[in-house]
């Protein structure tokens, strides 16, 4: 029997190559959400999701997949299954869509998949009491996968299992919800997106705070150039805990190898663990431990990132690095409580994402910067409001470029009556309806940018390695010096600078004034001055003729 540490996790102390087709781009339609969303909350509408043909695959160059669902009568309903209902399966994923079941929603809560038999238990009886109909068990969720009264799922299990379940779901033709992070692996997540695409059915990764318009709202005023060229995000997730981060996931004697399927919990046979003794914390706390989860960087880190990349357009880094260690919480955890990732982007801008699950109250803005200026957002995910902090007008040539405070498209009313989870599951009901997979907001093409950025981090932090990401073919390799020497080039050839992807605004605020001595610049070659000869007017009077009086 293997000890934890031997089956820790290949994919943050492996050098392996993957290969898998490259990105796709993802459109969102503001108006198609809003409208659909009140379709849901309307109860208006339901998915066809057991009546679909399979859509060819899509090349990389597509948007989004071909929608192999399509809208349907309102007596249809989602018939929706939960596999690995645990702490944010249930208190997120059986719970949220119980309350929009009450309020309106055309669904039915109708199968469960759990490991733990207490746990079953009391997810079964909540979705009795709340529907009044007891939900279909079962041990194997590949059983619920082949139930034809299923039509969607939501997977709650630990990270380890989600490229598992998610790619069986789809291939199954069901329509799916994943809680972040979208996979364990990079290699993982290039699958989940290629077979998303191949399907064609309707999926969302759980990243809530996508379902803000404050993305699309910043991502728009970035494209027409209110922040000039862009140079980077930042980004945090800071807590503190005085048990240490997860640790406040309570342990209980009921949990035992007799009342918790431990090889299942593991995947033992499904080749994703060895097999290791039954540990309370592992299986509660298993955030901690590197076979499982990937601490902060997934769990959290993932959130955030999502996020910047949705208001910047940005997907996949083109170089990433991880730094930090365990330098608190030594407490037979494996991963650290204080951790950065800076990924850098071919467009010419970069993103931090930093913390410490040891501090909360001396937190870092989240921030874009560019050239004329900065959205800051501040912290949290609930954002009614934005700044825009404008650099001074001796750099920005532009004094009409001043401070402001810009409203986004949720109320405080809003914030009142529903969450950010409410609206993100309500966003994947209305994308059911309409039979569109690109209307989610968290699609696997952006779930999978994200998630690639903040694993390379967790590899780079383990194995002591900058990694380089090439998008196109969805290979990672070993850092080099060609990041560097690409720009020190492009500056020695006097290049243009790169944009996000979506940018409209030309040259605003990407170009240089430089002063006039700076056509005094450049190597002596031979000991000739290579500055241009200078006007007349800046000529020296021992240079030219005098001038003859007047009348002579």
């Amino acid at each position: 029997m293997a000890s934890l540490n031997q089956i820790s996790s290949a994919s943050l102390c492996s050098d392996s190559v993957p290969s898998a087709a490259g990105p796709v781009a993802e459109s969102v339609s503001r108006r198609n959400f809003l409208q659909a969303t009140a379709a849901v909350a309307g109860a208006a509408g339901a998915v066809a999701a057991t009546v679909t043909a399979a859509a060819d695959p899509a090349p990389a160059t597509v948007a989004a997949p071909t929608a192999s669902a399509t809208a349907a009568g309102a007596s249809q309903r989602i018939r929706i299954g939960f596999i690995g209902p645990g702490g944010r399966g249930f208190g997120a994923h059986v719970k949220t869509l119980a309350k929009l079941r009450a309020e309106g929603a055309n669904i039915d809560l109708v199968a469960v998949s759990e490991v733990y038999k207490n746990q079953e238990d009391m997810v079964c009886a909540y979705i009795k009491e709340e529907t009044g109909t007891e939900p279909a068990r079962y041990v194997d969720y590949q059983d619920m996968l082949a139930d034809k009264n299923v039509d969607a799922v939501c997977i709650g299990t630990p990270d380890h299992w989600h490229h598992r379940q998610i790619v069986d779901a789809l291939r199954a033709g069901k329509h799916v919800y994943a809680e972040k992070p979208m996979t364990k692996t990079v290699e993982e997540a290039l699958d989940v997106l290629k077979v998303w695409r191949e399907t064609g059915k309707v999926m969302q990764v759980g990243v809530q705070s996508t379902s803000l318009m404050v993305w699309d709202q910043a991502r728009e005023l970035i494209n027409s150039g209110k922040l000039g060229k862009v140079l980077g995000y930042q980004t945090e997730f800071y807590r503190n805990s005085a048990v240490g981060q997860w640790r406040y996931y309570k342990l209980e004697r009921e949990m035992t190898p007799e009342s918790i399927d431990w090889k299942r919990w593991l995947g033992v046979s499904a080749g994703l663990a060895g097999e290791v003794p039954f540990d309370r914390a592992v299986y509660k706390q298993w955030r901690c431990y590197w076979p499982f989860g990937s601490g902060m960087l997934t769990d959290l880190f993932v959130h955030r990132t999502t996020a910047m990349l949705k208001a910047t357009g940005l997907r996949f880094p083109g170089r990433v690095v991880g730094a930090g260690g365990i330098y608190l919480e030594l407490d037979t955890r494996e991963v650290p409580d204080v951790a950065t990732v800076v990924a850098d982007y071919n467009e010419g801008c970069q993103g931090l994402i930093t913390s410490t699950m040891c501090n909360e109250n001396a937190r870092i803005k989240q921030v874009i910067r560019g050239h004329n200026g900065a959205f800051e957002f501040g912290n949290g995910e609930q954002f009614t409001e934005f700044k825009f902090l404008a650099e001074r007008p001796q750099v920005t040539h532009d004094a009409e470029i001043k401070d402001e405070v810009i409203k986004t498209d949720l109320s405080e009313e809003a914030l009142q009556k529903t969450n950010t989870t409410a609206l993100h599951f309500q966003n994947w009901l209305a994308a059911m309806i309409a039979g569109q997979p690109e209307m989610c907001n968290n699609t696997p093409e952006l779930g999978a940018a994200a998630v690639v950025t903040v694993i390379l981090g967790a590899m780079s932090y383990r194995n002591g390695k900058v990694y380089h990401f090439d998008a196109a073919t969805g290979r990672y390799t070993d850092g080099n010096p060609s990041w560097a020497s690409k720009w020190e080039t492009r500056s020695k050839e006097r290049g243009s600078p790169s944009h996000v992807p979506g940018w409209k605004a030309g040259d605003t605020g990407s170009t240089l004034r430089p002063e006039g001595y700076q056509v005094l610049a450049g190597p002596w070659i031979n000991g000739t001055d290579p500055a241009p000869p200078p006007p007349a007017a800046e000529s020296s009077p021992e240079a030219a003729p005098p001038a003859k009086p007047a009348g002579s």
